[in-house]
């Protein structure tokens, strides 16, 4: 396989490569991640509006990052058990509705404390989401070209936070309300939109073929849909298990590091108003996205261990134009770069994990593996904040440089020591 799959004529012909059950499959869980994402960037993006609408300071603001990364494992066994049950369909379109749900109820939280036990659920919720709609798409797509479809999968987190950040650079500015219609509090009404994808997954999208097929032979062998799942299942696969686990911590903090704390960063550090912290953060996510296509491809070249390797490494050079510039323009272009790098990586997750996770367990295997990862990582915001207090003014730029360097080195050297699994067949059942 050629350099010629890396251009952009590959792009289109991957997409055309599928069926109709396919396309509304890959749809409906990309839309799902990237709506997922939409929701939780809103919040890191209305840090410091929450902050004063609540009269409290960011650290206890950036509590709601903590337990939203908290409960998303929790979210990842239940909602993969389901999964494994019930079906990948049925739990995704559960997923969606919760989370929208406790999102919604975000919007007219009353008090600090509720607005962290709404965003608590919310974790748990959108824990599930990940795990469920990447077992349910790669169960669903061809082999051929798996590298590029978890590129773009991935990716829709990268949109998520692209229509966030155009969201918060278009509306918020003009948004001057009080009480329960303040700024912050519409954009996370209109956040709770994602509950319409509901509708679209009843009626457009089938079940796995893979999960159907696995049904189809428990009931001949006449075990039941709850015998088809048990914790030792899990436990057989614990070294693999516990690898992802690791390598799944160096990623979350190699993009919470990256993304969480960065429009605050623009704010306080480099005193962009509202509508540049937004641009900015909109230019990044443009990288993210072609980032994560293009080191998604490269994967099927280099295998997805090159791949990742190689854009963690890369992520390094670009610190010092996305952290120490000065102008807006070189702090986007920054933004473009480091993000191309960091998203880049993380395209090729949902195929690696799919690809490493066996059978009866894989709506639950890679989803806990990552969300393991989240919780692990969770308090970053929190601990870059307080270090960032060590230094003059506060700046956090020492702590992001700092962040990028140690995280796109562990994440090169812990995927170094892995296997490789490029091209699995995802129909087996071992």
């Amino acid at each position: 396989m050629g350099y010629d799959h890396l251009d952009d004529m590959a792009m289109f012909r991957e997409l055309r490569s599928l069926n109709a059950v396919q396309r509304n499959t890959f749809a409906a869980c990309f839309l799902g991640w990237s709506l997922d994402a939409f929701d939780y960037f809103l919040l890191t993006l209305c840090l410091t509006a929450i902050a004063a609408d609540f009269h409290v300071g960011i650290k206890a603001v950036a509590e709601a990052i903590f337990w939203t990364l908290a409960m998303r494992p929790v979210g990842a066994f239940l909602f993969g058990l389901m999964a494994e049950r019930f079906g990948r369909r049925p739990t995704l379109m559960l997923n969606i509705v919760s989370f929208s749900a406790f999102g919604l109820a975000s919007a007219f939280a009353p008090t600090l404390g509720s607005f962290l036990w709404c965003r608590g659920l919310f974790g748990l919720a959108m824990g599930g989401e990940w795990g469920v709609g990447a077992a349910l798409a790669f169960e669903t797509l061809p082999a051929e070209g798996r590298g590029f479809f978890s590129g773009l999968l991935q990716e829709g987190y990268v949109v998520g936070s692209f229509l966030a950040a155009a969201l918060y650079w278009l509306l918020f500015p003009h948004l001057h309300g009080t009480g329960m219609f303040v700024g912050w509090r519409v954009l996370f009404m209109i956040g709770s939109l994602p509950a319409l994808l509901a509708f679209y997954l009843r009626f457009k999208v089938e079940e796995s073929p893979v999960w159907l097929a696995a049904k189809q032979k428990r009931v001949a062998a006449g075990t039941s849909l709850r015998a088809s799942f048990d914790l030792k299942a899990l436990l057989a696969y614990l070294p693999t298990f516990l690898f992802l686990v690791v390598l799944m911590t160096a990623f979350n903090s190699f993009s919470h590091g990256t993304q969480d704390l960065y429009p605050t960063f623009l704010h306080r550090d480099k005193g962009l108003a509202a509508a540049g912290v937004g641009l900015v953060v909109l230019v990044s996510n443009i990288g993210a996205l072609l980032g994560g296509v293009f080191w998604g491809l490269a994967s099927e070249r280099f295998g997805r261990k090159g791949a990742i390797i190689g854009a963690a490494l890369l992520a390094l050079p670009m610190v010092p134009l996305w952290a120490w510039s000065h102008s807006m323009v070189m702090l986007a272009a920054g933004g473009f770069l480091m993000q191309f790098m960091v998203q880049g990586a993380w395209g090729i997750i949902p195929a690696h994990l799919n690809e490493l996770s066996p059978g009866p367990v894989r709506a639950i295997f890679p989803g806990l593996a990552y969300q393991m990862g989240n919780l692990i990582s969770s308090r970053n915001s929190v601990f870059q904040v307080m270090l960032a207090g060590h230094f003059s003014g506060g700046m956090l730029k020492m702590v992001l440089s700092a962040t990028v360097i140690a995280v796109a080195l562990a994440v090169a050297g812990i995927t170094s020591l892995g296997k490789e699994a490029t091209g699995a067949d995802l129909a087996e059942t071992r």
